[in-house]
């Protein structure tokens, strides 16, 4: 395979691949330079100017669950280089990349991983039938044909399959249904984390960095949603790059491939690859100057807002005044004529499933309190409260018992209205929901968690405990109505500007777009890196469409179907002293109830020695703990009932054989504690105050999305690193990362 990359990218045709990179990102950074002004504007001002909004009632945690990974088991690999299926000991750790180690043995051994997997931009395919439809689109004039050998064969019947439209694809196959299931969970937990790379916290750099995304695509007249806005800045970036170059390499060099279709495959797929990795490299090179340059200006930036604020605020509604005057009549038209008869159907084909996913969350935290607190009644009293809220801390993280919310969100379709409004896929909106139910899952443990530990200190009898439970679960049911009603709703108004805003900006284009040069001379020179005409007159778009917006979610929150609070009924934080509880320090739920059972004092009691704390805590890093329990669902591949029909049956007794080394293969003892997860750092979340403390995000922008040991588990690099094989010299050049604000990977 090697002959195929220098036989079709030699020097000549990297250098020109080097080059229109190099001129796609120049064209961009030109647009983010731009935008950056506009995005720190916009952030001050709302500083100075922000008028609040109502108080979420939930806490959100500040910091994050550590010792724990998502998940782990034994997954099948197809090494493409030997061309066999290899098992491999597999962690997601809590920055949701895909770690694969040789076996469980190398994993406690600290043996180098054998791939580090950033899975953004990726799908989980289930079947080779998705696959090979797939992969027989990637070629032009390349339709598979009947009795025609498959460009992948699998021994069993249950494979799951990485797929990205211009990086490498990862085949894994698992032996059972109930496997199979369990790791497309898994994994499309991971996809759904990975694409939501952009931090909501970052108040210039996201939305400066997303709207320009807009205005370069928009230039090249491509409006509507974009799919694969998704990863981190660099990661988005190549993906922009490869949307350009993909079809160009794509018509030169396909019909230079030889052999048959599904050689001819393997073969693109593998350039593909290795010219997105260049992309990469040249992206990150170029991104990483170009933000550092700005990042120097910005303090000198930040003194002209902070000096000039009043006069650029004139300037700008001046200019809004003029360009409005222009435009308006024009976008009330298009409005009423192409718009406003469509909002009830797009808004009600996203309420639907989004108010079930969010009352599936609902459901699921109250049943999973209500079966702790019978637990507590019936068996283990208050000695077992510490492992029952251990596992209710990690319920908005445990894939499979998250999965119910999630699937509620798959039935969205825009029919008829997906085209019209040029909706490239609703996975986009699908993701974002997904994301904000496990965010008001985990808010709502959080605040359960917190008061009931304020209760724990009075020292309250199993029955007084039993009580106390369902009295604090209603109170956070409460909490969570309001705060999910405020969050949908506000999901609502986002998804609808961005369907609907696009649409306009397309439809007036050619009447109003070409008028928008004359209003650039009534901008001070001084105030050009904060005020653009061509965001102005978006905003004036926008405000066209937003009364029709607004009113249309109004309506809806009447509706008693969808469980939303009317706009009138404020809640006012009922607990003042709520939030201040959040800001001690996390609970340990191991420590709080064994320092109660073992030295006869109350919960955070003092009595344990510090000595045997350590002890405790060293014994348990050592144990790989993962959210999904291995008594809940059973070790991997542990049996097979009956016979499965695999492909062959050489395969198979192949397969069951390696399986039955590992499971028999005994660890060593370790060289130190070996921590299970990477405490990420978060930024504090904005639940603690009021809803407008952080900078608006842009209208159009795309709905996304302590001391670490040298021993815990790889992070997925903000590049998809592939197959990274530990040479006789030692650990291979993995690109390690943390993750910041919103969970988003960042290398360092």
């Amino acid at each position: 395979m090697g002959d195929v990359l220098s036989t079709h990218l030699d020097d000549a045709r990297r250098q020109h691949i080097a080059e229109k990179t190099g001129k796609i990102l120049t064209e961009f950074l030109r647009f983010y330079e731009d935008q950056y002004g506009v995005a720190l504007f916009n952030s001050m001002r709302h500083e100075i100017e922000g008028t609040g909004a109502p108080q979420a009632q939930l806490l959100w945690r500040k910091v994050p669950l550590d010792e724990r990974i998502i998940f782990s088991g034994n997954l099948f690999q197809y090494q493409e280089d030997s061309k066999k299926w290899r098992n491999r000991f597999s962690l997601v750790p809590h920055n949701y990349g895909l770690v694969l180690y040789e076996n469980k043995v190398a994993y406690e051994r600290q043996v180098p991983p054998r791939a580090v997997i950033n899975s953004a931009g990726y799908k989980i395919l289930t079947s080779l039938d998705q696959y090979l439809e797939l992969v027989g689109n990637s070629l032009p004039g390349n339709t598979s044909k009947s009795g025609t050998a498959p460009v992948l064969k699998c021994p069993t019947q249950f494979p799951l399959i990485l797929w990205h439209p211009s990086a490498r694809h990862y085949y894994f196959c698992m032996m059972t249904e109930a496997e199979q299931d369990k790791w497309q969970a898994v994994l499309q937990d991971c996809v759904r984390h990975c694409n939501n790379g952009i931090p909501e916290d970052s108040k210039v750099e996201g939305p400066a960095f997303t709207d320009a995304i807009r205005m370069y695509r928009q230039s090249k007249e491509l409006y509507g949603t974009w799919e694969m806005l998704c990863g981190n800045e660099v990661q988005i970036l190549s993906n922009l790059v490869m949307e350009e170059l993909g079809p160009e390499l794509k018509a030169e060099l396909a019909p230079r491939l030889k052999g048959k279709p599904q050689e001819r495959q393997r073969q693109w797929i593998q350039i593909s690859d290795t010219v997105y990795r260049m992309v990469y490299e040249q992206a990150k090179a170029r991104f990483g100057a170009v933000l550092s340059k700005l990042q120097l200006a910005r303090p000198a930036m930040e003194a002209v807002i902070r000096t000039d604020m009043d006069q650029i605020i004139t300037s700008k509604e001046h200019l809004a005044s003029k360009i409005r005057a222009s435009i308006l009549p024009k976008a009330e038209v298009c409005v009423r004529n192409h718009v406003q008869p469509y909002i009830p159907s797009i808004l009600e084909a996203l309420m639907v499933p989004t108010s079930q996913g969010f009352t599936e969350v609902r459901d699921v935290f109250f049943k999973e309190v209500t079966d702790m607190n019978l637990n507590v009644i019936n068996e283990g009293g208050i000695d077992k409260l510490g492992e029952y809220m251990e596992k209710l801390s990690q319920l908005a993280y445990h894939p499979l018992k998250m999965q119910s919310c999630y699937e509620k969100m798959e039935p969205l379709r825009l029919d008829g209205l997906q085209q019209r409004f040029d909706v490239s896929s609703t996975s986009v909106f699908k993701q974002r929901a997904q994301i904000l139910m496990r965010e008001q899952m985990d808010n709502a443990v959080y605040t359960f968690e917190t008061l009931l530990h304020q209760e724990l200190g009075k020292g309250p009898t199993k029955e007084e405990l039993c009580k106390s439970i369902q009295r604090i679960l209603e109170r956070v049911l409460k909490k969570y109505d309001y705060d999910s009603s405020t969050v949908r709703k506000r999901f609502f108004r986002e998804a609808l500007l961005q369907i609907t805003i696009p649409f306009l900006l397309k439809k007036l284009a050619p009447t109003c777009k070409s008028e928008l040069s004359r209003f650039q001379e009534l901008i001070f020179e001084d105030f050009a890196r904060f005020i653009l005409v061509e965001n102005t007159y978006e905003e004036v778009v926008l405000q066209t469409v937003m009364k029709d917006i607004l009113q249309a979610v109004k309506e809806a929150a009447v509706q008693r179907k969808h469980n939303l609070y009317r706009d009138s009924m404020v809640m006012h934080n009922s607990d003042p002293n709520l939030h201040l509880l959040a800001e001690g320090l996390p609970i340990d739920w191991g420590e709080e109830c064994s320092g109660s059972s073992d030295s006869g004092g109350g919960p955070g009691s003092p009595g344990i020695p510090e000595a045997a704390t350590l002890l405790e805590k060293r014994r348990r890093a050592k144990q790989v703990v993962s959210v999904v329990q291995d008594e809940e669902v059973g070790l991997p591949f542990e049996a097979v009932p009956e016979p499965l029909s695999p492909a062959s049956a050489d395969s198979i007794t192949e397969l069951r054989g390696l399986l039955a080394r590992d499971l028999q293969a005994e660890s060593p003892p370790l060289a130190g504690p070996l921590l299970n997860g990477a405490p990420a750092q978060e930024s504090p979340q904005p639940g603690a105050a009021p809803e407008a403390a952080s900078p608006p995000a842009s209208p159009l922008r795309q709905l996304p999305p302590g001391k670490a040991s040298d021993l815990e588990p790889p992070k997925p690099s903000d590049q998809e690193t592939g197959e990274q094989v530990s040479g006789p010299g030692g650990r291979p050049p993995i690109h390690t990362t943390t993750e910041d604000g919103a969970g988003v990977q960042t290398e360092f």
